[in-house]
């Protein structure tokens, strides 16, 4: 009768190891799933609104040197005024996993926060994993304001 109950004891030890073993594998499987699929599938702001054709922004709103963000076509948008001669603006989705890129008025460039991708003043690809330029929208400047139009 004593070995009945020790192999009881046993295999109850073994039993509940073997649960603890299992959930400790669990926990570690989603500290490393979770993260990669953070990477491989970011959180991305969306920007609601009713798509417009074009729009009108004050051109104090928007100084010399900086660069203002708006919605544009129911999009992030991005006005860039590096000059007293020229406007630009872009769309703001990067094109790597459509994430919203950031202004870095030191560097006078677009940073993509999710993977790094880097975009000048003209939406052109500088480093990072982007496949293709910012998309371009037409901008001009008329009396006091800015305007935005589809390219």
């Amino acid at each position: 009768m004593t070995t009945e109950i020790l192999e009881a004891v046993s295999n109850a030890r073994r039993r509940f190891l073997s649960a603890v073993l299992a959930l400790f594998s669990l926990i570690s499987v989603i500290g490393v799933v979770y993260p990669v699929g953070l990477f491989l599938w970011p959180h991305r702001k969306k920007v609601g609104g009713v798509a417009v054709r074009s729009i009108k922004i004050s051109i104090l709103e928007v100084p010399i040197g900086e660069a203002k963000f708006v919605r544009f076509l129911n999009k992030a948008a991005v006005i860039i005024h590096p000059n007293e001669q020229e406007v630009l603006a872009l769309s703001a989705i990067c094109t790597h996993l459509g994430c919203v890129v950031k202004w870095n008025g030191g560097k006078k460039e677009l940073d993509c926060p999710c993977h790094g991708g880097r975009f000048d003043i003209r939406g052109n690809v500088l480093s990072g994993p982007p496949p293709a330029p910012l998309a371009s929208y037409k901008a001009r400047v008329e009396d006091e304001y800015i305007v935005i139009e589809e390219a």
